[in-house]
């Protein structure tokens, strides 16, 4: 039950030690007669302040800026004690000093908040997933230092302009080169992985009110790249002399005919390969992204890219199927084998997932809801920002329902 207290707030002065000049000037705060103080780190010669207004005396800047700063205090201190009213915390003159020094239980600050959900999500999260959630703390530092010039900062400070403000620097954050490193979705990705970080804290009552509340996520939509039907004929077909980039171009084009990912193509042992109930060879595997089971049946093309480096993985002590090189190596000897074979787009390992969903699958008849189950996606909607019906697909399905309208008006008119 709460009870009526008493508050006042009250600057004072103290002769300093240092100067007979000058005053050292503190804050007081009284709950039911029982007080605490705060040395305020501020001077004032001593015929510039005026006792009985407790503030400074006179017209000068300097003695402007003070008194601007012991509003600035005063209004702090009344924001520390509606806090504790608000949250039904036991009010006294000790618990607003120490929630105004940040120095109570209810003051974590944003270094602690990382630490916390680093700490417990190192074990939930997967690893890459992880990165992401590194390089977006070295982006909150960096924007803290740089632009607000603290180290850390207490939770209870972050607000919307925080958020919109660590927007701007993202956007305009250029490396070394003086390249933009960003754009929209880059930046969209950063703000989400923050935003999670902050409904943390809401859920751990670390927090109050939720910067995020009046911000909305904007990611552009765009269509992701894909070989067509002719291209990935042309990567299939053609051979190098070059071992590297004919290890890379095989592991490329087996991607391309399982939808597996890098990471999970890169695990893959014999151990996955399972004759499935009809007889024929799958791969039964758990994504690294996402621990869904996928079953994909082997097609031709990538059973013969298996058979290809079995004499290979008999050699090899690691017991991977696959001759598969790091993600940043392979992604980077993908645009050499693009240019030599004059396919005229941005490939990376993941666009192999891409072409299975849409070019191998897609495209020849395949439900969309069985090419859901074979990429491991728990949601449709997922599949959809992969696959999309080309317009060769939909100039074949229009004609078949043409057809059908042809066929039935004459059984009508017959």
């Amino acid at each position: 039950m709460k009870t009526k207290h008493t508050f006042t707030v009250i600057f004072f002065t103290r002769k300093s030690r240092s100067n007979p000049n000058q005053l050292s000037i503190y804050v007081r705060i009284t709950i039911n007669g029982k007080r605490s103080e705060i040395s305020l780190k501020r001077v004032i010669p001593i015929k510039d302040w005026d006792s009985n207004k407790s503030r400074g005396r006179g017209n000068s800047q300097k003695v402007r800026t003070l008194n601007a700063y012991l509003d600035e205090v005063y209004n702090k201190l009344l924001e520390c004690h509606k806090e504790l009213l608000a949250e039904d915390k036991f009010i006294s003159s000790e618990a607003i000093k120490a929630r105004y020094l940040g120095e109570d239980d209810n003051s974590k600050t944003l270094r602690e908040l990382i630490a916390y959900h680093h700490g417990n999500m190192a074990f939930v999260l997967k690893r890459g997933t992880m990165k992401n959630y590194y390089t977006t703390e070295k982006y909150l530092y960096k924007f803290l230092l740089r632009k607000r010039r603290l180290k850390d900062i207490y939770l209870k400070q972050l607000n919307y302009e925080f958020v919109t403000d660590f927007e701007h620097f993202l956007r305009n954050y250029k490396n070394s080169k003086k390249q933009l490193m960003l754009g929209n979705n880059g930046v969209m990705k950063h703000l989400e992985r923050f935003k999670k970080m902050v409904n943390l804290a809401v859920k751990l009552e670390w927090m109050h009110k939720n910067p995020f509340n009046q911000f909305q996520l904007k990611y552009q939509k765009y269509d992701r790249a894909f070989l067509c039907e002719r291209e990935l004929e042309l990567l299939v077909g053609i051979e190098f002399k070059s071992e590297r980039l004919q290890r890379v171009k095989d592991c490329f084009v087996f991607s391309c005919y399982t939808g597996l990912s890098y990471v999970d193509v890169k695990e893959l042992t014999e151990d996955n390969i399972v004759k499935g109930i009809d007889g024929k060879y799958w791969i039964y595997t758990k994504r690294e992204k996402t621990d869904e089971r996928v079953k994909v049946p082997l097609l031709p093309q990538a059973m013969e890219i298996i058979e290809k480096y079995r004499t290979l993985q008999e050699t090899d002590l690691t017991g991977y199927l696959l001759p598969v090189n790091s993600n940043q190596k392979t992604n980077k000897y993908l645009k050499e084998i693009a240019g030599l074979c004059n396919i005229h787009k941005n490939i990376t390992f993941h666009v192999a997932r891409h072409t299975f969903a849409t070019t191998v699958m897609l495209s020849n008849g395949v439900p969309i809801e069985t090419v859901s189950k074979l990429l491991g996606h728990s949601k449709l909607t997922t599949t959809q920002l992969y696959a999309r019906v080309v317009e060769s697909k939909i100039s074949q399905d229009i004609n078949n329902l043409l057809e059908r309208f042809k066929l039935n008006k004459s059984k009508v008119m017959g």
